[in-house]
């Protein structure tokens, strides 16, 4: 049972998704600033992203389950781990707390507050990919939860680690940071156009996870011996 309240939890939610965007925007922006090289600057991207989630999941994993993502919560909802009242406070906050992390990026590089996008991120091979990744993000969860709870914050950052090579999309695998990603013309931006097909993308990710690992994970029945007659 989670002993702290929902105002702690919302604030955590909007910490822990700040931290998170503020790192995948400012470390495309340093990375962009360093190098021309596309790919140095993604791994760049990448390691920066892998480790503060395994920081993130860590410390604020007690506090609010660190969600930090909306199709997360929407699963926790789903599999009755959150209950269905808290979930408008979890979206919310990790919406917020993506849009001010996305500020703070900007502001840490004196660039403006906030800017539309303009990279392109669409088209069947890219919404593929967002499902994909939300998959994995969201059955990787699920089946850390049920084996090693104390090894989720390191299988989560891994698995974005890996996800941001083998996806086209570079794994947003959030709706929530997809939403922050939109509101920065750098690196990490995503257009605005191009959001319903991600979000949808993901979250359709995250419900196939829940139906499949909910079968998977679901031991089978253990038959019961007869019992003799007396």
């Amino acid at each position: 049972m989670n002993t702290f309240d929902l105002p702690r939890r919302f604030a955590a939610e909007a910490l822990g998704t700040g931290l998170l965007v503020a790192t995948v925007v400012g470390s495309g922006i340093m990375a962009e600033t360093l190098t021309h090289d596309t790919a140095l600057a993604l791994l760049g991207n990448t390691l920066a992203t892998g480790a503060m989630l395994v920081v993130l999941v860590t410390v604020l994993g007690p506090i609010s389950g660190a969600h930090l993502n909306p199709a997360v919560s929407l699963v926790f909802c789903l599999n009755r781990s959150l209950p269905a009242r808290d979930l408008p406070a979890y979206l919310f906050a990790q919406v917020v707390g993506g849009i001010a992390g996305t500020i703070a990026a900007h502001l840490m590089f004196a660039l403006p507050v906030l800017e539309v996008a303009t990279k392109l991120r669409a088209g069947p091979a890219q919404w593929f990919s967002e499902v994909v990744a939300t998959f994995g993000l969201v059955a990787v969860i699920l089946a850390g939860l049920r084996f090693e709870r104390r090894a989720v914050p390191w299988l989560v950052g891994l698995y974005i680690t890996a996800a941001y090579w083998f996806t086209a999309s570079t794994s947003f695998a959030n709706p929530a940071v997809a939403v922050a990603r939109s509101l920065t013309n750098t690196f990490s931006g995503i257009r605005p156009l191009d959001l319903l097909g991600f979000v949808v993308a993901e979250l359709l990710g995250a419900l196939i996870a829940l139906a499949l690992m909910g079968w998977l994970l679901r031991p089978a029945a253990t038959p019961q011996p007869l019992k003799a007659e007396p």
